[in-house]
């Protein structure tokens, strides 16, 4: 199980408030040839650097963000939004602010309001003193360039300089196309577009991307260069190494925005936590896959990292235990997606069961499975069962497209394993009723609803195992 929480990773760079506009566009507008966007709602949330240090915080890291903000409106917002683990430094320029407008799940407009213009010696001086302060204990230096004026090469070298002699290792989210006051760092993280830019050098095929990231280890005395390669993964490319790659895990591109972030907060954690720097870029591109599924400048849990890490070592099925599930509810209900509960031994699978899990998952958006443990399914079918240990039982149910997680639960009843997730909607066959359903007053309580679903005739466990022995 992955755990974070100890870990406390420092971030430098460019902060900006993201503000996302979500509303419905039914028409033209007479004025332009434009979509006329009616709103529903805004949200506002941490955004460049200050995205990286959210990052942090989802993956149950500890956080420190430095960066500069106005004295503004938006300065207030952001240092709010960032919470405790701010340590922003006010200037006289404005907020870095971007208004995204989202209409139909499509960004329609981005607006940014920003001034670029490099810190002054005040604001340097400002910047690595709080660097100063807060490095001591960190297990990682973050340094995240949007190109904002924080990130000049005094401030970037200079912030190197003090990581390397406190022992704590830098990586670097890098712009523009001279990475030569990145020097000293142990990788940076371009995607591949940005290594193009920087070397002048094609980067479309694997042999390509490699040999651009060697040019630049030539140009650049860095440790090693991790391409970020959209839906062809990642390539570690160490100096004095072979390159590593992996492909790309998520399974729908629904939004990019901030996928970077999240991808450098889980590498520099990975680091933090003693993981080279091959297994901190498989963790990195597992929870880069999650973020790039959902809408807006989303974030990656520790439970969705270990729910995205099964999938990518093929053992999706793997059974996840409750707090990991519960957190996982939580975080889809967040999204306002409905969560599904479904239970039983499920020892023998057999097309009943597939086709009951495919009919819950049409009523609801993610679908937790919970199976009997090996105790229970005896007490309750009689000491010759189960035929499967309740692992194989998780990985054959686990592995149906229908299925989003797989939890196990001893008492003979799943009661408490729907109090502690809490779902949505609560499926049983049709061979019950709503009152016998266990958990169906509880979920309504919630405002839940429990779902009788059709079974297929004719379809039993106990009847393929009574003619298996004839």
């Amino acid at each position: 199980m992955l755990d974070f929480s100890p870990l406390r990773v420092v971030v430098l760079g460019d902060v900006m408030l993201d503000r996302f506009l979500y509303g419905d566009a039914g028409r033209l507008s007479p004025e332009a040839p434009v979509p006329v966007v009616r709103r529903r709602r805004t949200d506002s949330m941490p955004g460049g650097a200050a995205n990286v240090g959210r990052n942090l915080l989802a993956l149950d890291g500890q956080a420190a963000v430095i960066g500069l903000i106005g004295e503004d409106a938006e300065g207030q917002e952001l240092t709010a939004l960032v919470g405790r683990c701010a340590h922003l430094v006010g200037s006289a320029r404005r907020t870095s602010s971007k208004l995204r407008v989202i209409a139909a799940q499509q960004q329609v407009v981005r607006v940014d309001d920003e001034n670029t213009a490099p810190a002054t010696e005040e604001e340097r001086a400002a910047l690595l003193r709080t660097l100063g302060m807060v490095l001591p204990g960190a297990g990682a230096l973050v340094l995240s360039d949007y190109g904002k004026g924080v990130l000049t090469p005094g401030v970037a070298a200079d912030a190197i300089a003090m990581a390397r002699q406190a022992g704590v290792p830098c990586l670097v989210d890098p712009k523009g196309r001279d990475y030569s006051h990145y020097a000293g760092a142990d990788a940076l993280t371009p995607n591949a577009r940005e290594l193009a830019e920087a070397t002048g050098m094609p980067v479309a095929s694997d042999a390509e991307c490699e040999a651009a990231a060697r040019r630049l280890l030539a140009q650049v005395r860095v440790g090693a260069i991790l391409v970020t390669r959209s839906e062809r993964g990642m390539m570690l490319v160490p100096r004095d190494a072979p390159a590593q790659s992996v492909p790309a895990q998520a399974q729908e591109v629904f939004d990019v925005s901030g996928a970077g972030d999240t991808a450098i907060a889980t590498l520099a954690l990975a680091v933090a936590s003693g993981r080279p720097l091959g297994a901190a870029m498989r963790l990195s591109n597992a929870a880069a896959g999650v973020v790039v599924s959902k809408l807006g400048t989303a974030t990656c849990s520790a439970a969705e990292l270990e729910l995205a890490l099964r999938r990518q070592e093929g053992s999706a099925g793997g059974l996840i235990n409750w707090a990991q599930a519960r957190a996982l509810t939580q975080e889809w209900q967040r999204r306002g997606l409905r969560v599904g509960f479904a239970n039983g031994c499920f020892d023998l699978l057999h097309a009943g069961h597939v086709r009951m899990l495919q009919a819950a998952r049409t009523h609801c958006d993610r679908l937790v499975v919970a199976l009997n443990d090996d105790a229970s399914v005896s007490r309750l079918k009689g000491p010759t069962r189960p035929l499967n240990t309740l692992e194989d039982r998780a990985v054959v149910i686990g592995a149906l497209s229908a299925v989003d997680a797989v939890i196990g639960f001893a008492e003979d009843t799943p009661l408490e394993a729907i109090l502690a997730l809490r779902p949505d909607r609560l499926f049983k066959g049709q061979d019950y009723t709503i009152d016998q359903v266990v958990g169906a007053p509880e979920v309504a309580g919630w405002g839940g609803e429990t779902v009788l679903l059709e079974l297929l005739p004719g379809r039993s466990t106990t009847a393929l195992v009574q003619k298996a022995k004839s």
